[in-house]
């Protein structure tokens, strides 16, 4: 018998050889023997195996890897990532948006957006250096001049396309014709939270887009901030997501930037907020890797063109798209887990918490006992509450 690779699943290169499941969402990293084989199988005639495969060969068949029918897909070029890999990339495609969100960390849209030219191109560089997740964000990406171009694009490419919206721009005849294996919503509360911060009205028509890409079979995910209108909801909305079937529920603490800075009666103390980061399920953020803290694999470029570490560092790029996604990584210096303040206080969580967000560290709140820190080795403060070691030196409690 001759076994082939599923059309799902994709052969990628990274610190590790592995195979990736687009569907799934899951990496599987390899010995050389077991991607030497998979690599056979992911040729068009694909590949026979001997006896001492066949436990190799039963669990790849069990998890949906490999297949015994003969798969069209077109296998994208193998080639070794740098090193860190550039697995997940926000990709802003416009900073237009159609909401003006009390929390947006976009302070002044500038009306960028990228061109078809310059998201072709970064598509391009990213399947290269062997992507996993591309984020297609904003703004409001639905708001892009030329979406529906955009949307044509990605078929092609051999990573999971998901698409960050809040929902409202979604009709039909775009739900029909959509190329993302996943949409994420923004829901940020029941009806009265989620329209306090984001407009009377909008959490009713966010939850009918839900609905209507769920039956549509789209895998959904929600993002969730947490905020001052929101605090009593989250009970019930973990309820609700898991009843409707969502597949990932991500809930955060927004950073004081952008319109949030304005909006104070929307912020939250970090002994308030950072119990709410235990709510959630599923795959949640992009983490760090081992060693590392957040954003060891995730790059951002922006609708200006600029690629930085992260959307929230848009004053500090590492270049350009002219520059190329790998030349722009090779300026960004992933941060160590030991090297943050919180390896010198011994904390007993840093390789589950791996730091928090380096960002809102930098710009930890009035009333909290990292006020001023400006530091990128601080303590993200609300971490440090939503894991209860506020016992360490420093963490005094709040009033």
């Amino acid at each position: 018998m001759r076994y082939y690779l599923s059309g799902t699943c994709v052969l990628k290169w990274l610190e590790l050889p592995a195979v990736y499941d687009i569907d799934k969402d899951e990496l599987y990293e390899l010995d050389g023997e077991a991607f030497g084989l998979l690599r056979r199988c992911a040729e068009p005639g694909g590949c026979a195996a001997g006896p001492e495969d066949r436990e190799f060969i039963d669990y790849c068949l069990s998890e949906g890897i490999l297949t015994s029918e003969v798969s069209s897909v077109k296998r994208p070029p193998l080639s070794r990532s740098p090193v860190p890999s550039l697995r997940y990339l926000e990709l802003q495609i416009t900073d237009r948006c159609n909401l003006k969100c009390r929390h947006c960390y976009i302070d002044q849209p500038e009306h960028n957006e990228l061109s078809i030219r310059e998201i072709e191109k970064i598509l391009n560089e990213f399947e290269e250096l062997q992507g996993l997740r591309l984020l297609i964000t904003g703004g409001e990406p639905l708001a892009h001049s030329r979406f529906e171009e955009v949307n044509a694009l990605l078929p092609g490419y051999r990573f999971r396309k998901i698409l960050f919206t809040n929902g409202l721009l979604l009709n039909r005849k775009r739900l029909e014709a959509l190329t993302m294996d996943e949409i994420q919503f923004s829901v940020d509360g029941l009806d009265h939270g989620h329209d306090a911060l984001r407009g009377k009205g909008t959490w009713r028509m966010v939850m009918r887009k839900i609905e209507e890409s769920l039956a549509a079979g789209i895998a959904v995910s929600v993002a969730t901030m947490v905020h001052r209108e929101n605090l009593d909801e989250f009970g019930e909305m973990e309820a609700l997501f898991k009843k409707i079937g969502i597949r990932d529920w991500t809930v955060d603490v927004p950073c004081i930037t952008g319109h949030l800075k304005d909006n104070p009666l929307f912020q939250v103390r970090p002994d308030e907020a950072g119990g709410y980061l235990n709510y959630g399920f599923g795959g949640g953020l992009h983490g760090g890797g081992e060693g590392y803290a957040c954003g060891l694999h995730l790059s951002s470029v922006l609708a200006n063109g600029d690629i930085c570490k992260c959307a929230f560092y848009a004053q500090s790029p590492a270049g350009t798209i002219k520059d190329g996604l790998r030349n722009c990584r090779a300026n960004i210096r992933p941060v160590r887990l030991d090297e943050l303040e919180c390896a010198g206080l011994s904390c007993r969580v840093i390789d589950s918490c791996r730091g928090g967000c380096r960002f809102r560290a930098e710009r930890a709140p009035k009333g909290s006992c990292a006020e001023g820190a400006g530091n990128i080795l601080g303590r993200d403060i609300y971490k440090c509450y939503g894991y209860g070691i506020m016992e360490l030196p420093g963490h005094e409690a709040q009033d």
